[in-house]
């Protein structure tokens, strides 16, 4: 499933070529996707304008001039691309000039005033988008309960002693949980642990203030590496340009059992144990 840097690179490439856009023609091509579609859905964002795109943990929020604001997840496979001459003009290179033929898996096509067309491609259907009052966008029952965003202001080693104060429970598992910290996932928690030396399974009560701080810089500089590599593309991601995502090539840990640590000072190697049904990796002889 994308995390964070995943639907951040999706929102950089969609934002300067939808922001600002009307939607002239919404195609809505089946009831549902993970849930069904809201009431009257396409009728609802035809004619309205694309006031802002933003993000909130795994989740794109299009505002729009009606007061409505389209809710959108891409789930396991979800993709959201760009076509058309005005974007090809804009960004050179990266969007198709031509509108490619439609596929079996493009559910939601919605046509903007200058020809862009954005296109949801979802071979799995477990992606999904609702439609809300942009001023209740924040009570909606997939964001109600999230907690902080690890790029945003309200993050920090201070939050993450809050937090943290009492659990016996491992630390990778409290920083998965999306009420703790917005946005993170498997991947990146595997890699911020790695960078900030600390062992997955260490009850996150018992990490003292001194590596907490570290944690909190490394999470943040590891999500914002990644973001400007264009994600992690290992099965279905692509960048809204169609491109993969190449942060994958810099993984310490992820996905990398057997191999040797890429800390210069051990000489361990990268192992792997299951925690919570989840693959966790890790080096045994430098996280503690």
């Amino acid at each position: 499933m994308p995390e964070l840097p995943e639907v951040e690179t999706v929102r950089r490439g969609l934002d300067p070529a939808v922001t600002g856009r009307r939607i002239l023609r919404a195609e809505v091509r089946r009831p549902d996707l993970r849930w069904p579609f809201p009431d009257n859905m396409a009728s609802r964002l035809e004619g309205q304008r694309v006031e802002r795109l933003r993000r909130r943990s795994k989740y794109l929020l299009a505002d729009l001039d009606s007061g409505e604001t389209l809710l959108v997840h891409l789930g396991m496979s979800g993709r959201m691309t760009l076509s058309g001459p005005a974007a090809a003009a804009a960004m050179p290179g990266l969007f198709h000039r031509d509108h490619p033929p439609q596929q079996k898996h493009d559910h939601v096509c919605l046509h903007l005033d200058d020809g862009t067309r954005v296109t949801f491609n979802d071979p799995r259907r477990f992606g999904a988008m609702d439609l809300v009052a942009t001023d209740a966008a924040e009570a909606h029952k997939l964001l109600a309960a999230l907690g902080p965003e690890p790029l945003g202001n309200g993050f920090s080693a201070d939050h993450l002693a809050t937090v943290f104060k009492g659990r016996r429970g491992p630390v990778k598992a409290a920083l998965l949980d999306q009420r703790n910290v917005a946005g993170l996932g498997n991947i990146y928690v595997c890699e911020a642990l790695w960078r900030s030396r600390i062992h997955p399974a260490r009850p996150a009560g018992r990490i003292g203030r001194a590596r907490l701080d570290q944690l909190a810089r490394d999470i943040r500089d590891v999500l914002g590496e990644a973001i400007e590599a264009g994600g992690s593309s290992l099965r279905d991601h692509r960048q809204a340009s169609g491109e993969l995502g190449y942060f994958q090539h810099r993984f310490a840990v992820y996905d990398r059992e057997g191999a040797p640590c890429r800390h210069v000072d051990c000489a361990g190697t990268i192992a792997r144990i299951v925690q919570s049904g989840r693959s966790t990796f890790y080096c045994p002889q430098c996280q503690r």
